[in-house]
């Protein structure tokens, strides 16, 4: 087996997709925050009988790496007395996997804030990856992030975040593609029904492949990993299709303490509650619904949806504000503040009138159905937002397996 450790891991998307593959050992895994932690502990016990999942997902602040390697006595994250390092063991770390935070660098986040994120301190969150990635030295590293990550510019603009990590990953002894816009993908074309594109990085030891490293990453990137295309692109129809309907209802339920506008799922499905919707947007979903399934196609622009918005609400927004999947198409984006705002992730069945269930993001992410995620719905859907696909990881996981541990860099 191939050891690996796993940084920023949120709920598990990456990680649950490597283990899907079946190829590779988790030595650690690391994620601060604490619903994601505590959800990926259970998925690893109950989805991969993992007994000592709580030893092994370690919550704390990688940006205190020093104490991270060594451990910690923390009245926010409690105590560990061995940290990464006890986990790790004698072992060689093969693989280290994981994408810190992409607010800073995405596109919208840059324009939403005034200062463009270049002074969040996400932007260098990459460093503590890298302190990481020094420390153990594995043969290669797995890096995800959003596209927006090529042009961020942070601290004074000078600079583009991407050549700073190329430029640093170089001097700790590792290669990466060049040109690195080459690395962004679509995952619509590995079977992810959901415009999801993702820039992929993976950066081999110079020390162990030396001058194979161009030729491997030419491969990995134009050959093994595209040969885990679909021929056909999944659909939003072919994700929740089969789900049961939510209809709404003359008055409001509440489910184990969760207040709900529709009907339960007949047969119960886990996570398969509707979120709260008013009896206005209950409306406009249903106008908006119909709008598309009688073909009239009165409110499909951006300026349609805009004066719809003002019409209804009273405010203005520089975006519009509703969005109906549409069922033979893959989806939207699945973002991480899908749990803010459900108005951009319209269910497309006119007679259910409501926005996405956990379940269906769930599924749009392509997390398994047997993943099931405990806690408040506003963390649930910020974690399933955050992660990447599984499906996705999956091929990801494989075609590394192919690459450099069955492949030519195993030679």
């Amino acid at each position: 087996m191939i050891n690996t450790i796993e940084l920023f891991a949120g709920c598990g998307g990456l990680l649950d997709g490597f283990e899907q593959s079946r190829h590779y050992k988790m030595l650690g895994a690391v994620e601060w925050e604490k619903a994601p932690c505590d959800n990926l502990i259970r998925r690893l016990q109950d989805g991969w009988q993992m007994k000592d999942a709580d030893k092994k997902v370690l919550r704390f602040d990688i940006q205190r790496t020093d104490e991270l390697f060594k451990g910690w006595n923390d009245t926010e994250y409690g105590v560990s007395e061995h940290g990464l390092d006890g986990l790790v063991g004698n072992r060689t770390v093969d693989l280290i996997v994981g994408g810190p935070p992409c607010q800073a660098y995405s596109i919208a986040g840059r324009v939403r804030d005034a200062n463009g994120m270049r002074d969040d301190y996400r932007n260098y969150l990459f460093e503590s990856y890298l302190k990481v990635v020094d420390h153990y030295k594995p043969k290669a590293f797995v890096f995800e992030n959003v596209p927006g990550i090529l042009s961020a510019k942070p601290g004074d603009g000078q600079r583009n975040i991407i050549d700073i990590i190329q430029e640093q990953f170089s001097d700790a002894g590792y290669v990466l593609l060049n040109p690195l816009k080459d690395a962004v993908i679509d995952m619509t074309e590995y079977g992810v029904p959901q415009n999801r594109k993702r820039i992929i990085i993976l950066g081999l030891s110079r020390n162990v492949y030396g001058e194979k490293c161009e030729d491997l990453l030419n491969e990995f990137y134009y050959t093994v990993l595209p040969s885990h295309k679909v021929t056909k692109k999944r659909t939003v129809r072919d994700a929740i299709g089969d789900l049961p309907a939510l209809y709404p209802l003359e008055h409001d339920q509440k489910v184990d303490g969760v207040r709900t506008a529709h009907s339960l799922p007949n047969p119960y499905v886990p996570n398969h509650i509707a979120r709260w919707n008013s009896k206005r947007d209950i409306e406009i979903f249903k106008m908006l619904e119909e709008d598309i399934e009688s073909g009239r196609n009165k409110y499909v622009t951006a300026d349609a949806l805009k004066k719809l918005y003002t019409e209804r609400t009273g405010k203005t927004s520089n975006v519009h504000k509703y969005h109906v999947l549409r069922w033979d198409e893959p989806s939207n984006l699945i973002p991480a503040h899908l749990y803010k705002d459900g108005l951009r992730h319209i269910h497309p069945d006119s007679k259910q009138a409501r926005s996405i269930t956990i379940r269906e993001a769930a599924r749009l992410q392509t997390f398994p159905d047997n993943y099931i995620f405990y806690g408040s719905s506003t963390d649930i859907f910020k974690m399933i937002g955050n992660a990447v696909p599984p499906l996705f990881a999956k091929c990801v996981a494989e075609a590394v397996f192919d690459l450099l541990f069955r492949g030519k860099g195993n030679e």
